[in-house]
């Protein structure tokens, strides 16, 4: 005898293009299967404080192009919260199974839920930056690196105007992968990323041998997490654990010692939140279409602790204790590809 569950779906983490396409995707699979889908709000928040609204087809109307979520989201860790583990069990009272949209952080609690407490859980990988292992690809990527390739090919004509050199800081704490991607693709003449140590006198030679063979503008993109030699470490954390970021950027820091060493003028554009923000892209649309509907397939077929992945051009399953066991950072394959073109 056939009986309709009920299947929340929450986000959590930061924003990103993509995560409307995952929920339409959930909601539309799910109802083929005779489900009922309810959206948590604000992402782990939710299930603590058990704030969760239906989602019918009215609410996922029009959703596909959207950016953000209609759910919400927040960087909550319930094992941070007193009672938040017990709440987040008692919230599974109303619903059936969760798809948890997310990533490292997001996943790595529902990787812990199902691997202590079993329960019914599965995942989207959901991260701008690229650096969820498991996984080839996470929807977000293309678009944060499309907004970034075009910022620099702006840039490129204003640095080229006023002979400046231009430093862009774009998105990436632990892991470099948009300022790769988007440096080759927008032709940086230096990219630096967290996992190659900074070497200031490299950056300013590397700029200073371009003006002596008559290039006068140059363009650098730096990930936001690079520490640069000398910069201070206050210890603040998030709720996971992850450094919280100085208000005053790696990439001002930057443009201020590559002025002063190479007296060469230089402007600072950081990119920010714009890297979130706005409608995804075509591959973002159809990457998170493809993840949703695979995981309403996972709650279907009761495969919990599972997460969409994909491989090649196939969307299969994964662990989420695979998926979330170490970040995916940049090889030096991928690194020697950008440093070709420098200087």
């Amino acid at each position: 005898m056939f009986t309709p569950v009920k299947i929340g779906v929450l986000t959590g983490g930061g924003d990103c293009p993509g995560l409307n396409a995952v929920i339409r995707a959930v909601a539309r699979r799910s109802w083929s299967h005779g489900h009922e889908v309810i959206g948590v709000r604000e992402g782990w928040r939710g299930m603590i404080d058990q704030t969760f609204q239906p989602l019918g087809r009215a609410e996922i109307s029009g959703i596909l192009p959207r950016g953000g979520t209609i759910v919400g989201t927040t960087r909550t860790n319930p094992y941070k919260v007193d009672g938040g583990v017990d709440a987040v069990q008692a919230a599974f009272q109303h619903i059936d199974a969760l798809v948890a949209i997310g990533g490292e952080d997001t996943l790595g609690v529902a990787a812990r839920l199902y691997r202590e407490l079993q329960l019914p859980v599965v995942g989207v990988p959901k991260t701008i930056d690229n650096d969820l292992s498991g996984t080839d690809y996470t929807f977000g990527f293309d678009t944060a690196v499309h907004i970034c390739t075009e910022a620099i090919d702006r840039l490129h004509t204003t640095a080229e105007s006023h002979n400046r050199v231009m430093v862009v800081e774009v998105m990436g704490r632990h892991a470099g992968w948009i300022a790769v991607m988007s440096g080759i693709a927008g032709g940086a003449d230096v990219i630096l990323i967290p996992e190659r140590p900074v070497d200031i006198g490299e950056v300013c030679s590397e700029i200073q041998r371009r003006h002596a063979r008559g290039k006068l503008f140059s363009i650098v993109v730096v990930s936001e997490g690079c520490e640069l030699p000398g910069a201070e470490d206050k210890g603040e954390v998030d709720q996971f654990g992850h450094k919280l970021l100085a208000k005053r950027g790696v990439g001002e820091a930057l443009g201020e010692e590559i002025e002063r060493i190479t007296g060469f003028e230089t402007r600072v554009t950081v990119l920010g939140h714009t890297q979130r923000g706005g409608s995804p892209t075509p591959r973002d649309r159809v990457l998170a279409t493809r993840f949703g509907l695979k995981a309403a397939d996972l709650v279907e077929e009761g495969a919990f602790g599972q997460m969409a992945a994909l491989r090649g051009d196939d969307v299969i399953a994964v662990s989420l204790q695979e998926a979330t066991a170490e970040l995916k950072t940049v090889p030096d394959e991928w690194y020697e590809v950008g440093r070709a073109f420098f200087g």
